[in-house]
């Protein structure tokens, strides 16, 4: 098979060397060209043709996400945001998978070289999944037109967990954007690293009438509040006197993530049983397909979205190979799927 093309694009020569050895060590993947700011890598793009591009947010004479917006419209290719961490750029970032990037790659502080190769894995498993992705219309952050009515759903301590990757941000808009303020409890784990899962929870909270925000240890998780698990920990549910509530845990990443949907699958399965609903959405590699399926041995409801509507069918598709998905819907019927069968 030919090598996966990627050409990079980023106005710090430093990491242009470092991801362009790290990439070039990969035997399927090769570098096709550098560029320092949009202008050059328009050029290289028709010169070169690469199959996938790293895209660094702040650059000279025009910043990544306007080249993004742009390229999405013209001439649509796989794109993976370079950010570092700083608040600002988060949310920058969260508006670049909005406008189209499949994912993205934290900078890491301090030695950039020597984090860089710490992420050597990360980096060529996205550049592999990106070339496997959909690249979908942008589905921008805003306010739903119309909120959605109170449901009336039947009293009972029912919990919900949701494991995303890869496309997830705008997986999960689309699921909650149409869930009532009244839903029981959510836990979500949604690969992303610190400061990022806590920026992505608060825009979520302003565009959606449930109580949403990331998880402390201790929160409780009750009817109408949004857990989002924070990056740099896994998310377990427990269950004590007074309902569900959730445990942060600093364990060793699972199935290379931390937080890992396997992790709050699994505590789920055990703490809540028949009494949860389990949703696997988009997402690279399998993370939580084993979770999804202890679930459903728990007698928990579960569900898997389905190919056509996946960015990325890793992590859904892994769970449906192993029997662990009840339901495979497209990702615009889970909702009212989870709804029927929480009025039933």
């Amino acid at each position: 098979m030919k090598p996966i093309r990627v050409l990079i694009v980023d106005d710090s020569p430093t990491v242009q060397s470092v991801l362009t050895s790290l990439i070039s060590a990969e035997p399927d993947i090769e570098v096709v060209g550098t560029a320092s700011d949009p202008f050059e890598a328009k050029d290289l793009i028709v010169k070169k043709r690469p199959d996938v591009i790293t895209l660094d947010i702040e650059m000279p004479r025009m910043d990544g996400i306007t080249f993004l917006k742009r390229l999405m419209s013209f001439r649509p290719l796989p794109v993976i945001m370079i950010s570092s961490y700083t608040h600002e750029n988060s949310i920058r970032t969260l508006e670049a998978l909005d406008a189209g990037a499949l994912d993205f790659i934290a900078k890491p502080t301090g030695d950039v070289r020597t984090g860089l190769r710490e992420l050597r894995h990360e980096i060529a498993s996205k550049v592999r999944a990106a070339t496997r992705a959909r690249i979908k219309p942008s589905v921008l952050f805003g306010k739903p037109e119309k909120p959605v009515p109170i449901a009336k759903i039947r009293p009972s301590n029912k919990i919900i967990a949701i494991g995303a990757s890869t496309g997830g941000t705008q997986a999960i808009q689309r699921v909650l954007g149409s869930m009532p303020s009244n839903i029981n409890g959510v836990a979500i784990v949604q690969h992303m690293p610190a400061r990022f899962t806590k920026t992505f929870a608060q825009m979520l909270d302003t565009l959606f009438p449930m109580d949403i925000k990331e998880a402390e240890d201790g929160d409780r998780l009750d009817a109408g509040r949004v857990l989002v698990a924070p990056g740099g920990w896994h998310l377990q549910v427990a269950k004590g006197n007074k309902g569900y509530y959730v445990r942060l845990q600093d364990g060793r990443p699972v199935k290379h993530q931390r937080p890992s949907a396997d992790v709050l699958f699994h505590s789920v399965a055990k703490s809540a049983a028949h009494d949860a609903i389990g949703i696997l959405l988009t997402g690279m590699g399998n993370d939580g397909a084993d979770g999804l399926l202890a679930m459903k041995q728990a007698g928990a409801f579960t569900v898997a979205q389905d190919e056509a509507t996946s960015v990325v069918f890793g992590m859904p598709g892994s769970a449906i190979e192993r029997g662990a998905a009840e339901v495979v819907a497209p990702l615009d019927d889970i909702a009212d799927i989870v709804l029927s069968r929480l009025k039933s």
